[in-house]
């Protein structure tokens, strides 16, 4: 193989071999767990068919965003991992304050002894594999290497 083609492969090697790496919290988890359990206690927010709820971008009278969908028409695929699970575990408030964001008045609840920590890690697993393949590499991307 000549040089030019080495220069071309090592860089996709290389993103490869990260987006591998950088999903782990999401691989080898039970989807079917996670739709159940996301049946049991996301759709009645967020929809059946991860749709959210209608005009999910504009607040409501109380300032408070309605639920997003987590289908590739959201913005779920565009946090990583960690913050997504912390999001579901702590809910959204104590997140985003742990984060330094101020003036977002999440109403996404807190399931911490709700739901356990495997089963969150479900739910964000077959919430991915709805996703296409293009928003499911960027999600990994965003993930830090393991």
């Amino acid at each position: 193989m000549g040089q030019c083609h080495m220069k071309w492969l090592v860089p996709v090697f290389v993103f490869w071999t990260t987006w591998a790496i950088a999903d782990h919290e999401l691989d080898d988890r039970d989807i079917a767990a996670g739709r159940a359990v996301y049946a049991e206690n996301c759709a009645v927010c967020h929809g059946a068919n991860l749709e959210g709820q209608p005009d999910w971008r504009t607040p409501g009278e109380d300032g408070v965003l309605p639920a997003p969908p987590h289908d590739a028409s959201g913005h779920t695929w565009h946090h990583d991992s960690a913050m997504l699970f912390d999001y579901t575990k702590q809910g959204g408030q104590a997140t985003l304050a742990a984060m330094g964001v101020t003036g977002f008045n999440s109403g996404m609840p807190a399931f911490d002894g709700v739901i356990s920590d495997d089963d969150i890690w479900n739910i964000l697993a077959y919430i991915r594999s709805t996703w296409p393949e293009k928003e499911r590499e960027v999600q990994a991307s965003r993930n830090p290497p393991h």
